[in-house]
This record gives C-alpha cells, structure tokens and sequence, in this order.
C-alpha cells in the first residue's frame, strides 16, 4: 500500500486534537514518520497500521490501546512510553529501545523484537506467543504471567527477569541467559527443561503458622 507523505510534528499535533475534538479515532495509517521526534505526545487509542516509525523518537509517549499492527518500529526509541494493552502484532521493533517501557497487557504475537533493549520493562500479562526475540535484552524486565509460547529467546538476556506465571512452552530457549530469572510453580516450560540447572531461581513459598 502506498505511504501518506510525511508530516511535521505540528501537523501530527492538529490531527490529534481534530480528531478527539470530533470523538473519532486518530488515524495514521500508512504515514511516514520515520526518524521524527515525537516524544511525550498522547497518541492514546490511535490507529498507527503499517506506519513508519523507523528511528522515531517516541520516548515517554502515550501509545497505550493504540493498533501499530504490520508497523515498521526499526530502531524506534520507545524508552518509557507507555504501550499497555496496546497491538503491536507483526510490528518490526528490531533493535528498538524499550527499556522501562509499559507494554503489560500488550499484543505482540508475531512481532519481531530481535536485538530489541528490553531492560526493565513491564511485560506482564503481554501475549509474545510467536514473536521474535533473539539477541533481546529482557534483564529485569516483569513477565510475570506473559504468554512466551512458540516464542524465539535463543540468545535473548533474560537475567533477574520476572517468568512468575509465564508460559515458555514450546518457547526456543537456545543459549538464553535465565540467570537469577524467577519462576514459581504457574511458571510453565517444556517438560524436559530444567530451569534451575541454567541459574533460573524458583520462588519459595513461606508457610505462616
């Protein structure tokens, strides 16, 4: 499909307040806004499909419950935004930054996070079934209760991450750093993979008398 020529950020800025002013969905489908900076702008609940937001700013922005399916995100710096609930399936965040970002509760089936920084974010309850995250850095990040089936973690960090919950079955697991990673007795993993042998730490539980 063809792209929608670029736009400055002030014109982005007016197509949001129209929209709202008028209670209609904010529509970006197919626009070029690649490498622009549009950090900290509310683009709650807007419709980004198949736009592209390679090497955009969009660091501490408000994407959450907005569709960026099929979106080019290559490179995109998302560092702290807030992405919960948001769908993101078949999006290319290859090498992106998502360090501290908010993406609980967000669609990202099939999407490809190879490379991604993924350091700290919040992960949890986000459906990664089929998704692409080789080479990621998940280190601290909270994917308690994610669902990780048929995911690709080979050589993914996932040091001190949060797996309380999470669904690994059928997940690629090939040279995946777990170490100190948490895991609790919902934690779900192919039956002959043994979590602990790779450094991952199971949750205790304390009986109270």
């Amino acid at each position: 499909m063809n792209r929608i020529d670029k736009k400055s950020r002030a014109e982005i800025s007016e197509l949001i307040r129209a929209a709202r002013q008028k209670g209609r969905i904010v529509d970006l489908r197919r626009v070029d806004l690649s490498e622009m900076n549009l950090s900290r702008i509310d683009m709650q609940g807007a419709n980004l499909g198949e736009a592209d937001l390679y090497a955009t700013d969009l660091q501490e922005s408000n994407l959450s419950e907005a569709s960026i399916v099929f979106a080019n995100l290559i490179k995109s710096n998302l560092r702290n935004a807030n992405l919960s609930k948001t769908n993101l399936v078949f999006a290319n965040l290859r090498l992106a930054d998502l360090s501290g970002t908010n993406l609980s509760q967000a669609n990202l089936s099939a999407t490809d996070l190879g490379g991604a920084n993924l350091i700290g974010a919040d992960l949890s309850e986000a459906n990664l079934s089929e998704a692409n995250l080789d080479e990621a850095d998940l280190s601290g990040a909270n994917l308690s209760g994610a669902n990780l089936q048929d995911a690709n973690l080979t050589d993914a960090n996932l040091t001190r991450a949060d797996l309380r919950g999470a669904d690994l079955e059928l997940a690629n697991l090939t040279n995946t750093r777990l170490d100190k990673a948490k895991y609790n007795n919902d934690t779900r993993w192919d039956p002959n993979f043994k979590p602990a042998k790779v450094g991952a730490v199971k949750e205790k539980k304390w009986l109270l008398f």
